[in-house]
């Protein structure tokens, strides 16, 4: 009996390795899931490849807002008449209202007239790009193969909802900007705001009847550099913002519509909209008052409060 019980025992290891190879093996013939899975990336999904170039889905969103912004400014050049009605009406209604508001901004006609259409092209951009990707599309995407099963990937996403989307944006509106300026004010002083040499030539000149300078000058020329520095700030602050509300609003909507898939999003879903108007706003404006500053000659004021002060103590 001693001599059996190790066979028995040694058959029974052996038929137990071999029923666990077996399931093994079926585990590993059997597919990963059959349910299609989806989760907001921080990155946009490559949708399409022409060679090294790569399509996502924020760019081909964008693709199709400024397609419909052309086909939108084709219609209402076409059918722009002496006497308004209809969709020209409407337009100029929204345009003589921006221009309004602008002009609290810029408090100068001439500068709305040059920066409104740039200003209110961005504005448009951004809207229409917020809107397209909270609009109930979610039928539209390709299914591919991943490591842990099916991955759904959506054709349209915000493309302000992709950093690569909103930096392009925010580096276009203040280089803008400076270009504005040089346009505006001349190129000197446009460099002379960050890289100040006429404060620092100010201490040889005037010297001697303000002593004072030696202190001022070199302060205004480190406020320049600081400037310089700003511009780059401008550029994460205007991208970030408008890439976190947009990114945060699109998985808010996607975790409401897991809970609980037609009630419970739409107030979210309003939510979105309003969102969308209003990062949209703050985007065009804060580009309008980046060209409005960079339209202004800060020296003239300067020479004016001057001049003001000489007055005052002329006249006591």
């Amino acid at each position: 009996m001693n001599t059996e019980n190790p066979t028995q025992e040694l058959n029974t290891t052996l038929e137990q390795q071999q029923t666990l190879l077996q399931d093994m093996k079926e585990v590993e013939t059997t597919p990963v899931t059959e349910e299609v899975l989806h989760e907001s990336t921080l990155f946009a999904e490559p949708i399409a490849h022409f060679g090294s170039f790569t399509v996502t889905n924020a760019l081909f969103t964008s693709w199709i807002v400024v397609f419909i912004l052309i086909v939108i400014a084709v219609v209402v050049k076409l059918s722009i008449k002496k006497i308004p009605k209809g969709i020209q009406n409407l337009f100029e209604l929204v345009i003589e209202g921006a221009e309004g508001l602008c002009d609290q901004v810029t408090s100068s006609r001439a500068i709305t007239n040059k920066a409104f259409p740039i200003v209110f092209a961005v504005f448009m951009f951004v809207l229409l790009n917020n809107w397209m990707g909270i609009l109930p599309l979610g039928g539209f995407g390709l299914v591919e193969m991943g490591e842990h099963g099916k991955v759904w990937i959506p054709l349209i996403r915000s493309g302000t909802a992709d950093i690569n989307g909103t930096l392009p944006l925010a580096i276009m509106s203040v280089i803008g900007a400076n270009i504005f300026g040089i346009i505006s004010i001349g190129l000197w002083k446009t460099i002379n705001k960050y890289v100040n040499l006429s404060a620092l030539g100010s201490i040889f000149t005037k010297v001697k009847k303000d002593p004072s300078i030696l202190m001022t000058a070199p302060i205004m020329f480190a406020v320049g550099l600081l400037e310089l520095v700003g511009e780059f700030a401008k550029v994460a602050s205007l991208s970030f913002r408008l890439f976190g509300n947009v990114f945060a609003g699109e998985v808010l909507l996607a975790s409401m519509g897991a809970i609980v898939a037609y009630i419970l999003p739409t107030p979210f879903l309003l939510l979105e909209v309003l969102v969308g108007v209003i990062q949209a706003f703050i985007f065009a404006i804060l580009t309008l008052v980046y060209y409005t500053i960079s339209s202004m000659d800060h020296d003239e004021d300067h020479e004016e409060g001057h001049s003001k002060e000489g007055e005052l103590k002329g006249a006591h």
